[in-house]
């Protein structure tokens, strides 16, 4: 690595040097932890960008993305809400730290967020995992045949994903759940290596919520796909059927609202909607109950 690129094992708050004790540390043996004390931590944009593109795995990927520091507005929030915590979880221990990517390595899925809930992944480590729009999203996954159990709620809790995976467009819990633009775009190569990595088998993508949908075509055109111009309109259910370059699998998108608790509540998304989203990537992906 040259020497711009992130330190390895040197877990520290940077501006006091001092040792973090909000978030839990690499390789501490927290569950479904893919980091060590080894892995390089970025704290800079462009070192995000190098560690990304030089990840080889999925598994190392995933364990870059959950140490980075790169946004010190995010690591700030992230481990202040770790430290202070909701009452209701006072008693437990909180990740406070970036959120990776999480389900089968070989997806054919691929279902986008916008960013860990502060009380959900940044407390569990899971993403999507510990909250009410968790909750939703996992029973809607379940009956539709994508994931084991209708609930998740922590890391080693036995969930498992079928042929699908789950990710966010930005990995750190952000105030008020408004990521900055300078935020989205510094996180951007995780997502991009993310899915350099998967599109072998990935046939389709499900975006939850207008941010996912529109963080995902610059990423999509910058791997070869054929983006729509203008691009396609996000709404519930919307499919967008992109071409990829040299006789690749082509790829389908499609916009779901995203499962808030908000949206839920009012009546925006219910269950029959996500399992009409769900029901019908799961029949894009040619899965069957054989490869379960």
């Amino acid at each position: 690595m040259t020497s711009s690129t992130a330190s390895r094992g040197r877990w520290l708050v940077s501006e006091e040097r001092r040792p973090l004790v909000a978030a839990v540390r690499p390789g501490s043996g927290w569950p479904e932890d893919p980091a060590t004390e080894a892995t390089p931590v970025a704290v800079t944009a462009g070192q995000v960008r190098e560690l990304a593109a030089a990840a080889s795995s999925v598994g190392e990927l995933a364990a870059r993305e959950s140490v980075c520091r790169a946004c010190p507005r995010l690591v700030s929030w992230r481990e202040e809400v770790a430290a202070s915590k909701r009452r209701a979880f006072a008693g437990e221990r909180y990740w406070g730290r970036p959120v990776p990517g999480w389900g089968d390595d070989k997806p054919r899925l691929l279902i986008l967020g916008l960013a860990p809930a502060a009380h959900g992944g940044n407390r569990t480590g899971r993403v999507f995992t510990g909250d009410r729009s968790g909750d939703v999203l996992f029973a809607s996954l379940w009956r539709c045949g994508l994931a084991a159990q209708p609930t998740s709620v922590t890391a080693g809790d036995g969930q498992r994903l079928f042929s699908a995976r789950m990710t966010a467009a930005v990995r750190c819990a952000p105030p008020a759940n408004k990521p900055t633009v300078a935020e989205r775009d510094t996180c951007a190569p995780w997502l991009a290596a993310e899915l350099a990595l998967l599109r072998a088998e990935l046939r389709v993508v499900v975006c939850l919520g207008h941010f996912a949908w529109q963080a995902l075509w610059p990423q999509l055109a910058a791997l070869g796909y054929a983006v729509p111009r203008p691009r396609p309109v996000f709404g519930h259910g919307a499919e967008t059927v992109v071409a990829a370059a040299g006789g690749a699998r082509p790829l389908t998108v499609i916009g779901c609202y995203h499962p808030s608790q908000q949206n839920t509540f009012t009546g925006r998304v219910t269950d029959a909607m996500l399992d009409a989203v769900f029901g019908r990537a799961r029949a894009l992906t040619g899965a069957t109950a054989a490869e379960e």
